[in-house]
């Protein structure tokens, strides 16, 4: 097999061990926190937005760190490691206040994401660079399919406490796979890396900024699972109705992203956009649990659409010596937008009602889908 190729699909090994271990708990989460624990919906959303931003901070750190030292896989194998140790945190944890260093821990792990991403653009040539991203988040996608599929058998068997410890048996797997079978080379023209917008052109800005009101929007999936259970889904069923969500994620990534290696990536990520307002307004007017569960198949195609794609046009805006800086550095301006829209999304569903945050999200999302117009796309060749 080609050693590109192998790359590839070692990385993918990776994620879909890491996503079957994080989703296997993803739909007890939630329930986990607001039941067991017995924290409120705003600290959910507090502690779900406070990890989301450790996400952000962690992958531009280690994207800014790998340019730097010239080495990416030591961030990639760790941010699994870091997955592991944390379900072993919630696993002991009997007060709300416990879950915060899990949490930061846990979404520390994103670390991986920035050096993994440049590595992926980096060894793939362009017209197949989104196919590429797109069977990474297949495989990934496909762990969590497999992760839900499992808690939905094995939840009614053991104790929330012992899942979270086998949920934590893949990360380290995946983990171990990257240390010793993923070999680097990492190549560079000599400049020096350093996150700034400097080297970004108008179209990378707009994107940028159009990027992050999405995000504000683009709360925390533990609201669309209380949200589906408030609607009157049982929380047995809870797992099988994510698990459509993640199956149309899985199923559909590669074909979005063979889409946008012929027609684009703007187009796909327009789509996404309007496939996410879809989604928001179905938990905003419907009640019925057959358009509920529609939701979570749109919303999973609006991810097949979104994530890959995302990767892929911020890598082509990048210097080729700075992707994993400027990859890193994106996230971190968009993620952290995560913690106020998580914690808002809180506020208002606690406030106003549990529709509410999906009314903002809709309205930030339409504003973000008109502000697409005006990008235009990287031509870069490498």
């Amino acid at each position: 097999m080609d050693e590109n190729k192998k790359t590839v699909w070692l990385f993918s090994i990776g994620a879909f061990l890491n996503d079957f271990g994080h989703y296997f708990v993803f739909t007890i989460w939630p329930i986990f926190v607001t039941s067991v624990i017995g924290a409120s919906a705003m600290f959910l959303g507090f502690v779900d937005g406070l990890g989301d931003a450790f996400a952000s901070l962690s992958q531009a750190a280690s994207g800014l760190l790998s340019d730097k030292i010239k080495k990416r896989k030591i961030f990639i194998w760790l941010g699994y490691f870091f997955a592991f140790f944390s379900r072993i945190i919630y696993s002991f944890s009997t007060r709300s206040w416990q879950l915060i260093p899990g949490k930061i821990l846990d979404r520390s792990g994103k670390m991986r994401d920035a050096p993994r991403d440049a590595i992926v653009a980096d060894i793939t040539p362009r017209e197949k660079r989104a196919s590429a991203f797109g069977a990474l988040r297949a495989a990934d996608r496909g762990g969590a399919v497999l992760g839900l599929a499992a808690s939905l058998f094995l939840a009614g068997y053991f104790a929330y406490r012992e899942l979270f410890l086998i949920a934590a048996i893949p990360s380290l797997a995946g983990s171990l796979i990257i240390l010793f079978f993923v070999k680097e080379k990492i190549t560079s023209d000599g400049l020096a890396p350093k996150f700034s917008f400097k080297f970004a052109s108008r179209d990378f800005k707009v994107f940028t900024a159009l990027s992050a009101i999405f995000t504000l929007g683009a709360f925390s999936d533990s609201f669309y699972i209380l949200a589906a259970n408030k609607l009157g889904v049982s929380l047995k069923l809870l797992p099988l109705f994510y698990l459509t969500y993640m199956l149309f994620s899985s199923l559909m990534a590669i074909p979005f992203g063979k889409m946008a290696d012929k027609i684009g990536r703007r187009p796909v990520i327009g789509f996404a956009f309007i496939l996410f307002m879809a989604t928001n307004a179905m938990f905003i007017f419907f009640n019925s649990l057959w358009m509920i569960l529609l939701a979570f198949a749109v919303y999973g195609l609006h991810g097949a659409a979104y994530e890959g794609n995302i990767k892929t046009i911020v890598a082509e805006f990048a210097p080729y010596n700075m992707r994993a800086s400027i990859i890193g550095g994106f996230q971190m301006l968009i993620g952290l937008i995560a913690l106020p829209a998580s914690f808002i999304a809180g506020i208002l569903w606690d406030a106003v009602n549990f529709r509410a945050p999906f009314a903002l999200s809709l309205i930030l999302t339409a504003i973000a889908f008109a502000a697409l117009f005006f990008v235009r796309e990287p031509k870069t060749e490498k």
